[in-house]
């Protein structure tokens, strides 16, 4: 399945013209060897108004990114499975207040990091249990052993967990592992980006009685027509090597370690980052959100879910500046809240921004990234493969480029 544009940009608003500078921009970073390749696709009241491709999907084999190409989408995950979760939560099989304890009873009693090193650290018991909601808001108090900035982020290096897990471990018992570790704060006093969304992977799992990977195949990527989005691909000639830039000249350089990420069969369902996808397959998952949990006739979530998911769930109705802890630099701080499962921007002006209140997003490891916005009904999306996404502003440029372009309701 591909993706081309299907109708004149002018009767959706767009300048075709200024639609070009898109691809003129990215271009460079492809000429200059900042990127491998890109595939670029913006659509507006669900018809593609933009699609574009430039460069290699690998550049040591000669292969050109193609309409299909595959591409390790890292983080952009989460939205998948905070979807998941909340297909069950329309069920009734949970409410977003209730203990995650009461499915995955090694979180029963955590404890909170309070002083001391990695190796001597003091703790105390939580005053408050981690909660679905905490999950799919990253305020649960877990963490990422590759933030490097705090001794717990230690403690799950030392445990196996920076980029990748320890080998022959799954879902259930990378879980059980994060549970013997402190949580940064105590839940839902702050926002710190984590492994919370594999968590809630897990509770999919326990909740629905299946693995997560049948869960997502038959509840969400049938449905949806998702066809060629799964954990790892053994279609080696379509997925895009992943390459890191050169020290100094920032040159995209292939990394076979990271590369390995995404082919075969993992040994857990990362609920956090474990998909492979193309643009096509994510398009429709795009469209089904700003559609309001629909497509093609097709319903999974209710409209008031996702407009649930879509608000701002930060207490008080803070941004990420006041409430969270700055460790991920993809996108502004001002402006910005966060929802169940994306990013929602609340301040168009403090976040020095085009876009509109109420856009909700996120991206992958390897300088993916999407957006909804409901106001304008616009999708965008980018794919490449380089690690790690902080390297370029690929995301700010990318809404400064499709917003400039809007130039009618």
């Amino acid at each position: 399945m591909t993706l081309k544009t299907d109708t004149d940009p002018a009767e959706l608003g767009f300048d075709a013209g200024r639609l070009a500078r898109i691809d003129r921009h990215f271009a460079r970073f492809v000429d200059d060897g900042l990127l491998a390749g890109w595939q670029i696709v913006v659509s507006r009241k669900g018809k593609l108004v933009h699609v574009s491709e430039r460069g290699q999907r690998d550049m040591e084999a000669g292969k050109p990114v193609e309409p299909d190409t595959l591409w390790r989408i890292f983080s952009m995950t989460k939205p998948v499975t905070a979807v998941a979760a909340m297909v069950l939560f329309e069920e009734g099989a949970f409410e977003l207040t209730d203990p995650v304890s009461r499915w995955l009873p090694e979180f029963a009693e955590p404890r909170v990091y309070v002083k001391g090193s990695a190796v001597n650290a003091v703790t105390e018991p939580a005053t408050e249990p981690i909660r679905v909601w905490h999950l799919l808001s990253h305020t649960s108090g877990l963490t990422y052993g590759f933030h490097h900035t705090h001794p717990v982020d230690a403690m799950y290096r030392a445990a196996g967990f920076e980029w990748l897990s320890p080998p022959g471990l799954d879902l259930a018992g990378c879980s059980e592992k994060w549970a013997q570790l402190p949580l940064l704060f105590q839940p839902g006093s702050e926002w710190n980006y984590s492994v919370s969304t594999d968590v809630l992977g897990r509770l999919v799992e326990v909740v629905s009685g299946q693995p997560l990977d049948e869960f997502f195949a038959q509840r969400i990527f049938a449905p949806l027509g998702m066809v060629d989005t799964s954990f790892g691909t053994d279609d080696l000639d379509r997925l895009a090597a992943l390459y890191v830039p050169r020290p100094g000249t920032r040159k995209a350089v292939r990394n076979e370690a990271f590369g390995k990420v995404g082919v075969g069969r993992p040994d857990y369902f990362s609920g956090g980052g474990g998909l492979v996808s193309t643009a096509a397959d994510y398009h429709r998952f795009t469209q089904f959100l700003v559609r309001g949990g629909e497509l093609d006739g097709v319903r999974l979530l209710g409209p008031r879910t996702v407009a649930l998911m879509a608000s701002n769930h930060l207490p008080g109705d803070a941004d990420l500046e006041e409430f969270g802890r700055p460790l991920f630099p993809g996108m502004p701080f001002h402006g910005t809240g966060f929802g169940l499962g994306f990013a929602v921007l609340r301040d168009p002006v403090k976040a020095k921004t085009l876009a509109n209140a109420g856009e909700y997003s996120w991206g992958g490891a390897a300088s993916t990234a999407f957006w909804v916005d409901p106001v304008a009904e616009v999708t965008a999306m980018f794919f490449t493969q380089l690690l790690p996404s902080s390297t370029h502003p690929i995301r700010q440029d990318m809404r400064q480029l499709v917003y400039q372009a809007l130039v009618a309701a």
